[in-house]
């Protein structure tokens, strides 16, 4: 299979490694985590979904505690009590550094954080980013998501298999070996509905209500799938600006790949006459700005009032207000929901990121952006 170098991916872990010693990389199964850890010239080396690794760390402080130089732990949630050897071997050698790579990340982060606290660093890995690839290939990054087994699939039959085999695999193993007791039918029943919601205003009371669970339940299953980096729950930005604000979160699938898996969308021309395609090129948008945006450890909200102005995606930084719109339009033009977010969240500078070539200012700070110049135009 053809190998993708992530350059950005590999300048931030080489930069967090020289600074910190351990970094943890946290990500999806099969984002690419063992291929961009093997990139940064390990000395040791340990898998534990390797029988043969696993032995070697029956006895870990006898195995990690003569090691000099970069170890790399694979899986490392499948032995979540290292994290305490860890600091003890890093605090007793200043050149020794680990990286340690995990599926599982609110777990593993906080059992980490716990032991290594000042002492580790999380670098986020998910599917390839716009800047990965040929710009040419846009519309195959948006059917078939970022995942790389997915993406370089050979045909979109081929990808639709592997991301079918992924769903599957996710459920059946992956999720209980997290722990979660929880029957893989049922959690792939709950995540086919949730994708209903795709792009929507996410009420845990009415999902509850058609699956037949408590609300509770319905938390406790997005607790899960956010968990493992399956969806992105986005929370609405609470300004007191005296207009009524909708403060229920917003429900994105990360991967556009596989929520095309799970509304059995399976070629691009399905996918261009599907009612959902502007909710799909949505989700895919936004997970590419936020993408670079977290880069930046921004905090990312959405905006709507109960009178209908919405924003997509809000964020301070550097003191200022910033704002993001997207439109799956040919040529979007200034609306009166645009205006008032402008006016209402005093936003430096608004974008409207779309799917076209061109890029075009509509009102003073507000610019048409085409989703391909993201990565250089984009605050």
């Amino acid at each position: 299979m053809q190998i993708i170098k992530r350059r950005l991916d590999q300048t931030a872990l080489s930069k967090l490694i020289t600074i910190f010693p351990v970094v943890a990389i946290l990500g999806p199964r099969q984002c690419g985590k063992t291929t961009l850890a093997k990139t940064i010239g390990a000395d040791h080396y340990f898998d534990l979904e390797n029988p043969r690794d696993v032995a070697r760390l029956e006895q870990p402080q006898l195995a990690l505690e003569d090691l000099t130089g970069l170890t790399v732990i694979d899986e490392i949630q499948r032995l979540p009590d290292l994290f305490p050897l860890l600091r003890y071997l890093v605090d007793q050698n200043k050149k020794r550094k680990f990286v340690i790579l995990g599926s599982a990340s609110r777990d593993l982060i906080r059992q980490s954080s716990e032991s290594l606290a000042g002492r580790i660093a999380y670098h986020y890995l998910g599917g390839f980013r716009l800047n990965d690839i040929d710009r040419a290939k846009i519309k195959i990054l948006w059917l078939r998501g970022g995942l790389p087994r997915s993406f370089l699939a050979k045909s979109d039959e081929e990808s639709r298999i592997w991301r079918s085999q992924y769903i599957t695999t996710f459920l059946e193993r992956d999720i209980p070996q997290l722990g979660i007791n929880i029957p893989a039918g049922t959690l792939r029943k709950f995540w086919t509905m949730l994708s209903h919601y795709h792009g929507q205003i996410l009420n845990y009371a009415e999902l509850g209500r058609s699956f037949g669970i408590s609300d509770m339940t319905v938390r406790k299953y997005c607790d899960i799938l956010e968990g493992t980096f399956m969806i992105r729950i986005l929370q609405p930005w609470h300004a007191n600006i005296g207009k009524r604000l909708v403060k229920r979160p917003k429900f994105y699938l990360r991967d556009s790949g596989l929520y095309h898996t799970l509304s059995s969308i399976e070629t691009q021309k399905q996918l261009q006459e599907w009612p959902k395609l502007g909710a799909s090129w949505e989700g895919f948008a936004l997970d590419c700005v936020c993408r670079k945006l977290e880069k930046q450890d921004n905090e990312l909200y959405f905006w709507h009032t109960h009178g209908g102005a919405e924003l997509d995606l809000f964020w301070q930084n550097r003191g200022r207000n910033w704002g993001i719109e997207f439109k799956y339009e040919d040529a979007p033009r200034l609306t009166k929901s645009m205006q008032i977010a402008m006016e209402d969240l005093q936003l430096s500078k608004l974008w409207v990121v779309y799917p076209g070539k061109q890029k075009y200012q509509i009102s003073k700070n507000i610019s048409v952006l085409p989703l391909e110049m993201l990565e250089t135009d984009l605050l």
